[in-house]
């Protein structure tokens, strides 16, 4: 049975739970103790440890497998929706409405409470609660007289999510998906939970008892529970409106915040399996990107052992989880996380996110070690997402599911199932090569879900196998007695065959909409990788999954991302986001995190080569975010607009997850665009991230482990001048190339490449407009029949260099070779 994922809110004050007593009463099933905390029955208690206060998980006996849609007997409003997990729901008994006021209008005009159901269309449990409740004739009659219910895609309406994901966190300590919420018909929230069974069992209520509860709450004490929602979200919205009344950093914060930081996370590795903390295993990137931060930054202090020490839990880390079930070792990528501590069964889903941070850490770890290794883990990502992710115009979609059917036909679908394999039909498909690649993947005739008593509790997986790999490619090449080349040419050659067999197994749930921010953040890696893998030894040699492309390709397919984002969620007037697309935009409109990735990613997008259009637009899009998002008293960025004026909470979001908060990335953003440009718009950047990283002053003293993007962000603000390097030079000359890729080659977080073509006048305007001191060193350095190159700092700039061996060298002596080739 796989876990339901339960989250915990990063910088909430304790709620006084007025009125949570009602609700505690009121679910408590004849003849039991009363529940303790209030909604125990959904968000089950268990201590928080401090380096899991981002995710927790706790098993549940609802099934495992959920059934394809049922019959299409009639519609309901969300048919006409666009959002794959509203379009789920369309034809459900239930009543559904979409958010907005048409729902608000019936529910006051009938003055009954609203059921607020928030998902996503690949979440698992979202499909559980669908199959047990909302397809059951009976509950959705409950719902249907009783309440307004409204669904929501929480990757559509993120702003809907986190109120009222929020609340529950706040109240009950934890919360997940499926959400589960009650609301006055003015949106103030009753109480909630998370995935409820259908029927009473082990002495907790079921849905349907808890439909009747919260009517009969409804009916006779209304007044309570009404003051008791007012009364969180006022609560809520004085905790979460967060505000800095000096707008600078206190000395020497930056620097402790990292440290600080690093020795908690060091404090919760796993030196046997990897990973920071224990089962369940979620790949939080940022973790590994603070550890390599603060790795580099005592290397550059002269303590090698100490900085070797920090950066091998995350090479060790990223190689056990490359190695693991988590990977999909047939068909790239990585799924959400692991259920056990080794990395070996995973939840299956895999989500966007993921599959573009990942990708940026693995690359960083190929810069500092030129391992291909990594290198080759990044292009595994970056090759499933070009193949699985991909639409015809270069948008990028969102998630796969984890549950698919096991043939075609079968009216139940299972988690894993696509991704699983027998020992037989490995046997079938792989012939005289299939002991020799069951050796390697430890696969068995019993199945190979036994590694950990986490991996696979309640025997879903009996008979069944999850690819991971467990000895050294090297050992395994000697004990089948034949030379390592040969060895990964069969192990390639076997996966290629049995993904051609897989290829054609039910396929699980694409949600094919296109999210801005997690765009933003796949931009990034492609673009990244584009010059960062120019490094990879001459004649390195690729097995499938990975395709062995021209990195230049990678550059193609983030440049087409943006397009795809500028063309069909940007108004060129307003100069406005607009959140998702699926057959049109949404009608949600950007958000924070929209901006500040799509941000990220667009600065990534020119610095590693592309057209100076990405950088006007980059800050075109920071002047947007700063007018709509930015508290210019308080500090910081809210995550709406305040517009809307259903959505009763505007929160400063500093916690660094799943995926990096806004907050952090805007911070990193602004010191970017500060070392670009000059005067007073590099001054009022400054200005801006200083008074953010004011606000969250207290979060990088007391706990740097929820926010270790933003301890990066503080130390980068801290550090007195960006190293700059600028290339001047015709961008169609060989020379230009090279020089791009000598400038990128080396892991340095704190340095701004700058690259301008003399012979483009749109550059040189741009320049003279935006940084004159840019503007002059082009001037005065350039040549038709060169390319130059200059390495500035602290307000000195070197003498022209005109070779990228000789710009490798001046960066890095160490590793200038590398790139003499």
């Amino acid at each position: 049975m796989l876990p339901r994922l339960l989250l915990r809110p990063p910088s909430l004050h304790s709620l006084p739970a007025r009125g949570s007593r009602l609700l505690q009463h009121a679910l408590r099933p004849t003849g039991s103790p009363p529940l303790s905390p209030p909604l125990s029955v959904v968000v089950l208690p268990r201590p928080f440890r401090a380096r899991r206060a981002f995710a927790m998980a706790e098993h549940t006996d609802a099934p495992a497998s959920s059934s394809s849609q049922p019959p299409q007997r009639h519609a309901n409003r969300l048919a006409s929706e666009h959002s794959p997990y509203l379009l789920q729901h369309a034809h459900n008994p239930v009543d559904w409405y979409p958010w907005g006021e048409e729902a608000f209008a019936e529910a006051r005009k009938r003055d009954v409470p609203i059921f607020l159901s928030i998902g996503y269309s690949t979440c698992h449990w979202c499909h559980v609660m669908e199959v047990e409740s909302f397809e059951n004739e009976g509950v959705a009659k409950l719902l249907n007289d009783w309440f307004v219910s409204i669904k929501v895609d929480r990757e559509e309406r993120p702003d809907v999510d986190k109120v009222y994901m929020t609340y529950v966190q706040a109240l009950y300590g934890g919360g997940g998906w499926p959400l589960s919420v009650f609301l006055s018909p003015d949106l103030k929230p009753l109480m909630g939970g998370t995935y409820f069974p259908p029927d009473d069992k082990l002495g907790r209520p079921g849905f349907k008892t808890v439909l009747r509860k919260v009517k009969d709450a409804w009916d006779t004490r209304r007044d309570m529970l009404v003051k008791s929602g007012a009364f969180a979200i006022e609560q809520l919205s004085e905790a979460l409106s967060v505000s800095a009344e000096l707008n600078k950093l206190s000395d020497g914060l930056p620097q402790t915040a990292v440290h600080k930081c690093a020795d908690q996370l060091s404090a919760s590795y796993d030196p046997k399996y990897g990973g920071f903390g224990s089962a369940p295993k979620f790949p939080r990137p940022v973790e590994a990107q603070l550890m390599l931060y603060y790795a580099k930054k005592l290397e550059e202090a002269g303590k090698s052992s100490q900085a070797d020490k920090t950066s091998g839990m995350v090479f060790f880390s990223l190689k056990c989880m490359a190695r693991g079930g988590i990977h999909d070792h047939i068909g790239g990528g990585f799924h959400r996380y692991s259920v056990d501590e080794c990395w070996h069964v995973p939840h299956f889903e895999k989500m966007l996110y993921d599959q573009g941070q990942l990708t940026n850490v693995y690359l960083d770890s190929f810069a500092i070690t030129k391992d291909v290794f990594y290198s080759c883990v990044s292009r595994d990502i970056l090759d499933y997402l070009r193949r699985d992710m991909t639409g015809s115009e270069g948008e990028i979609f969102s998630a796969e599911d984890a549950d698919s059917a096991e043939y075609e036909g079968d009216p139940r679908k299972k988690e894993g199932a696509f991704y699983v394999w027998t020992s037989k039909e490995v046997d079938d498909v792989l012939g005289e090569h299939s002991e020799l690649f069951k050796d390697h993947y430890y696969i068995k005739p019993s199945g190979n879900c036994d590694l950990s008593r986490a991996s696979d509790p309640h025997n879903e997986f009996k008979g069944k196998n999850v690819l991971i790999e467990r000895g050294d490619p090297s050992a395994q090449a000697s004990k089948h007695g034949m030379p390592i080349s040969k060895y990964l040419d069969i192990l390639g050659e076997c996966r290629q065959k049995l993904f051609d067999v897989r290829v054609r197994r039910p396929r699980p749930h694409l949600d094919d909409k296109v999210i801005v921010s997690w765009n933003g953040l796949v931009i990034s890696s492609f673009a990244r990788a584009s010059r960062i893998l120019r490094t990879e030894a001459e004649g390195t040699k690729f097995h499938f999954p990975v395709v062995g492309s021209d990195p230049n390709e990678y550059l193609e397919a983030a440049e087409k991302a943006a397009s795809f984002i500028k063309k069909q969620l940007y108004d060129e007037q307003t100069q406005r986001l607009q959140h998702s697309f699926r057959k049109g935009p949404s009608k949600a409109p950007g958000f924070l995190d929209d901006y500040a990735f799509l941000i990220a990613g667009l600065l990534d997008l020119y610095e590693f080569g592309g057209s100076i259009q990405w950088l006007k637009w980059a800050i075109q899009l920071q002047d947007t975010q700063d007018e709509l998002f930015l508290d210019k008293e308080g500090g910081a960025y809210f995550n709406t607009t305040g517009q809307d004026p259903s959505i009763l909470l505007r929160v400063k979001e500093d916690h660094d997850g799943a995926e990096p908060s806004g907050n952090s990335v805007s911070a990193i953003n602004l010191v970017r665009l500060a070392s670009l440009v000059s005067g007073s718009r590099a001054a009022g950047y400054r200005q801006n991230a200083e008074h953010l990283l004011a606000v969250f002053e207290s979060r990088l003293k007391e706990v740097p482990m929820a926010v270790p993007l933003m301890c990066c962000a503080a130390d980068m603000f801290s550090v007195p001048s960006q190293k700059q390097i600028v290339v001047i030079g015709r961008k169609d000359a060989q020379e230009f190339e090279k020089m791009l890729v000598a400038a990128h080659a080396e892991y340095e977080p704190n340095k701004t490449v700058i690259h301008i073509d003399p012979a483009n006048s749109e550059e040189v305007q741009f320049w003279e407009e935006h940084n004159s001191n840019i503007a002059l060193m082009t001037k005065n350095n350039a040549a038709e029949d060169r390319v130059v190159a200059l390495v500035c700092q602290n307000f000195t700039c070197s003498p022209p260099i005109t070779s990228a061996t000789s710009l490798q060298a001046k960066l890095s002596p160490r590793s200038a070779a590398r790139i003499a080739s």
